[in-house]
């Protein structure tokens, strides 16, 4: 009597053992799960494709235009800052006008004398009058550049725009034009922007005058505009053994905050076809103009098929033949679900 507590206690605990092995077995049957599949495959379609070719430019303005005096002095007055806009024509800076103003007073008094020596010649009967002729000639023209030398102290507008430099000071020396010198203010027409950009050999064999492009802000968070292929430049540059050619594009709304010297991203649309037949690009291999794609069968087995690629876009190609929709591909490793 006193082993039976004893031997209730082992029975309890064995049917717990029981029990706890059987959940157990029923956990691991319950959570086993079917292998992945081996292979990532996707279906050749049929839709709307675009080729497009990238590079990287910079914004300048279409138009610019650089003042500059016709002649030397000292800066007597600057009326413009950079940021300023002005029209064709408004004054935008000043020299000091007083050693024009004494040459022209003096011109002018010469070309008189030269006038008044000429009417008296002609009142001698007989006289000969060519000495006093050339005199005058001379005297007017001497005048004449005088009093563009007045007018030439005031500096104006070339073209209308906004005033994006002023290189200098009051109270300079400003040198004339032509003296190798930059000029004293420098003007762009900001409501017309453009891009320049570099384009590899293989996009620019693709590039065209008139091509839509879509053009993105590296600084301006969310900036985009829309623009054309303008011009293409028919010669390459060479840069560490790089060669790329020139496009000039169009900004149709550029961003309030758009300016001159900001780098952009270009992608110019080379290339679009609609109802095309087309297969993710991953599923390609290329070797040279030699293409083709692994496809599997509805038995699961694969096997590898020429095909012929047309338009090539960023994620998919367009297949002009050897694919038809609805057929399955293989990707490679890693490749899109």
């Amino acid at each position: 009597m006193r082993r039976f507590p004893a031997l209730l206690v082992n029975l309890v605990l064995a049917a717990l053992v029981i029990a706890s092995a059987a959940w157990s077995v029923t956990l691991v049957r319950d959570t086993k799960t079917t292998p992945a599949s081996a292979t990532t495959v996707a279906a050749v379609a049929r839709g709307t494709i675009t080729a497009t070719a990238q590079a990287d430019g910079t914004v300048h303005a279409a138009s610019t235009a650089t003042a500059a005096f016709t002649q030397p002095g000292t800066v007597a007055a600057i009326a413009v800052q950079v940021g300023d806009k002005v029209t064709k024509g408004q004054v935008l800076a000043k020299l000091d006008p007083a050693a024009a103003r004494r040459d022209l007073a003096l011109a002018e008094a010469l070309e008189k004398a030269a006038e008044d020596a000429l009417a008296l010649a002609r009142t001698v009967p007989g006289a000969d009058l060519t000495v006093a002729t050339n005199a005058v000639t001379q005297a007017r023209m001497v005048a004449t550049n005088a009093r563009a030398a007045v007018t030439g102290t005031d500096l104006t507008a070339p073209m209308a725009g906004t005033v994006v430099a002023v290189n200098g000071t009051l109270g300079d020396s400003a040198s004339a034009e032509g003296d190798d010198a930059p000029g004293f203010v420098e003007l762009a027409d900001l409501t017309r922007l453009r891009v320049a950009a570099n384009f590899g050999e293989a996009d620019a064999a693709r590039l065209r005058v008139g091509l839509p492009a879509t053009v993105v802000w590296s600084a301006l968070t969310g900036a985009e505009s829309t623009g054309r292929v303008l011009s293409l430049n028919p010669a390459g540059t060479s840069a560490n053994g790089v060669v790329t050619y020139g496009a000039t594009v169009s900004l149709n709304n550029p961003p309030p905050a758009a300016r001159p010297g900001q780098s952009v991203r270009v992608t110019v649309a080379t290339g679009t076809v609609r109802g095309a037949v087309i297969v993710d690009s991953a599923a390609v291999t290329s070797d040279g103009d030699q293409h083709s794609v692994v496809v599997r069968n509805h038995d699961g087995t694969t096997a590898r098929r020429a095909v012929r690629v047309g338009v090539r876009g960023v994620e998919t190609y367009e297949i002009k033949s050897g694919l038809s929709v609805g057929e399955q591909v293989v990707l490679p490793a890693g490749g899109p679900p």
